[in-house]
């Protein structure tokens, strides 16, 4: 399936001489205690590996021993490698070599991808670079085609759009495993032409539609949604939606990424309703290179589901075999049985995880929280680099935002962040006006999307909520999912306008300014998304700008995932796009001054 990686048919026949004993494995590993989650048991068993995959796993593989084969004697548990349902790639700032590099020391190995954000930049160009790199790498990444860029036609939009004829080309890239999340969940239920074709060309390839259905509403366009044909979904926020979501057969994937905290919510209706867990799936959906690098991938979703109350065998199932099974690889990974890749990891605990070692396809790739295993790169063109073209440099006069009719004050709409939670909030203020301007005031503070694919010169103002800022400050970014413009958020219009130069200049990425000077930023210069540099180090700039956030008075945990989700229309309730401010209960743009609409 991937370029450097034999098929289960190639080698067949040395794995069954290798489990009877007629020829010698690669490897072989002694008085382990394996994990098996097909039965939920520890069994004290050997493993021998030949060809990138198990051959034997049972009781006594010394008749597997060779004169060329390794042997290694590990009395503690080996678990199978662990596998991510549902992620973004660029969402921890790093290429797929990087990120793979960051997150094998975690015991991750194998991840399903949607590229959607370099697909809204780029278009199929850019998921086929994501897709190239991905295949390269000693972990096993699958893509999922991107369904949705934009994510909501005509609220929004991007560099490039995906059509139904794109995801049919690539339903035959080899490393496509399915339709990545379809989030224009009105689409479905209104049963749009260009959704159900999509959707159609992915399950005529025999692959898995992946899902992302935000919406509170559980009664008949939730049902409508499912008979559309998403298999899973990964937007539940609380116990009822994990319920609904399985009950109707799809998978319930429960993400714990860097500022989604959804795991232990929904992780009830196991531990106390007592449903079939095996419908359940662990996933990240977003972390950064902060979290990769300092807290993990993977191993703490696990650990935080075992917080949570799950038995660890059940948490391991959700985070291997059922991941496995839901994309049709049951008989290909997931699990430390003969035939599958060899992805295996070891560790002396179970609820605390730690990882000592990790070995995919047989190979060890990381051992005491440092790879050892090569990620090769992809040459990334110029066309991935010159992403940031947002037309003349921008002044404190692009923030502007004049108040109708000569008034002291307006009522005006605000998007209130939620800490932790993808959902904002739709709220409204009133705000004092100096010079014909309206300003913010408290934790009011300004918020801009300036439209950086065509060099339009476009910026969309206006308010946002929660984030805590105080003094003369702004933060400006390049990912703004989906579309990824630019979002600038500031107090201070000169402070705006200087941060959006200061991206245009590296090529995209994060930037953080105070009292007239900058004092944090990750340059992003592929696609504005992402860098190539070494996790370690793109993770040292995001904790300075994190830290230069907190110096700017924000106190939200993670605030950067927040503030690069402000312009996510399909999440309700209240967002901002190029189109204006975007209702997302009643996907349709509203207008920010609400004595307007008198």
């Amino acid at each position: 399936m991937e370029h450097s990686f034999t098929s289960w048919a190639d080698v067949a026949p040395k794995l069954i001489a290798v489990a009877a004993g007629r020829a010698a494995a690669d490897l072989v590993v002694r008085g382990g205690q394996v994990v098996n989650v097909h039965t939920r048991e520890v069994l004290r068993w050997d493993i021998a590996v030949a060809a990138g995959r198990f051959a034997y796993v049972g009781p006594d593989a010394s008749h597997c021993i060779g004169d060329t084969t390794e042997v290694v004697d590990w009395g503690g548990l080996i678990i199978p490698g662990l596998c991510d349902a549902h992620m973004h790639i660029e969402s921890g700032m790093l290429t797929p070599a990087e990120f793979a590099r960051a997150v094998m020391p975690h015991g991750t190995t194998t991840m399903f991808t949607d590229p959607h954000e370099i697909a809204n930049v780029l278009g199929l160009d850019g998921v086929r670079l994501m897709h190239d790199e991905g295949l390269m790498q000693p972990l096993n990444i699958f893509t999922q085609m991107p369904s949705c860029a934009p994510s909501a036609p005509g609220l929004e939009t991007t560099g490039h759009e995906i059509s139904p004829s794109d995801v049919a080309e690539a339903m035959a890239w080899p490393g496509i495993i399915g339709l990545g999340e379809m989030m224009n969940f009105p689409g479905v239920i209104n049963a749009d032409e260009k959704m159900l074709a999509e959707m159609a060309a992915t399950a005529a390839a025999g692959k898995t539609i992946g899902g992302h259905y935000a919406s509170p509403d559980l009664g008949p366009a939730f049902h409508a949604y499912v008979a559309g044909g998403p298999a899973d979904d990964h937007e539940g926020t609380g116990e009822a939606d994990a319920i609904a979501r399985t009950r109707q057969g799809m998978r319930a994937m429960m993400r714990l990424g860097s500022a989604w905290y959804d795991v232990e919510s929904q992780i009830t209706a196991i531990t106390e309703k007592g449903l079939d867990s095996r419908n359940f799936i662990l996933c990240t959906d977003d972390c950064h290179s902060g979290t990769l690098v300092n807290d993990g991938h993977m191993n703490r979703v696990v650990r935080h589901a075992i917080d949570c109350g799950c038995d660890p065998l059940v948490a391991l199932q959700m985070a291997t075999i059922n991941t496995a099974t839901h994309f049709g690889l049951e008989r290909e990974l997931g699990s430390i049985t003969p035939g599958r890749r060899a992805d295996m990891v070891f560790t002396t605990d179970l609820k605390t995880l730690p990882i000592e070692r990790v070995y995919a396809r047989g190979a060890l790739v990381a051992k005491d929280g440092s790879p050892v295993a090569d990620c090769p790169h992809i040459t990334w063109p110029a066309k991935a680099r010159n992403t940031v073209n947002m037309g003349v440099p921008k002044t404190a006069k692009d923030f502007e935002i004049p108040a109708p009719d000569n008034a002291a004050q307006v009522d005006v709409r605000v998007i209130g962040v939620v800490e932790n939670q993808a959902p904002t909030q739709a709220l409204t203020a009133t705000l004092p006006v100096q010079n014909g301007l309206v300003e913010g005031q408290g934790d009011v503070c300004q918020i801009a999307l300036v439209e950086r694919h065509r060099a339009t010169g476009q910026v969309t103002n206006a308010f946002v909520s929660g984030f805590g800022y105080k003094g003369p400050m702004a933060m400006a970014a390049t990912v703004a999912h989906d579309s990824h413009h630019m979002i600038v958020v500031g107090t201070d219009r000169t402070h705006m306008a200087r941060a959006a130069n200061r991206l245009a200049d590296l090529g995209g990425g994060v930037t953080v300014w105070q009292n007239g000077a900058e004092t944090a930023h990750v340059a992003l210069p592929i696609a504005g998304l992402m860098s190539d540099q070494p996790a370690t180090e793109v993770a040292t700039a995001a904790d300075q700008m994190v830290q230069a956030m907190q110096d700017c008075g924000c106190t939200l945990n993670n605030a950067y995932m927040q503030h690069s989700l402000l312009a996510l229309v399909v999440i309700p309730e209240l967002r901002i796009s190029d189109k204006g401010l975007i209702d997302v209960t009643a996907f349709a743009p509203t207008s920010l001054f609400i004595e307007s609409e008198k």
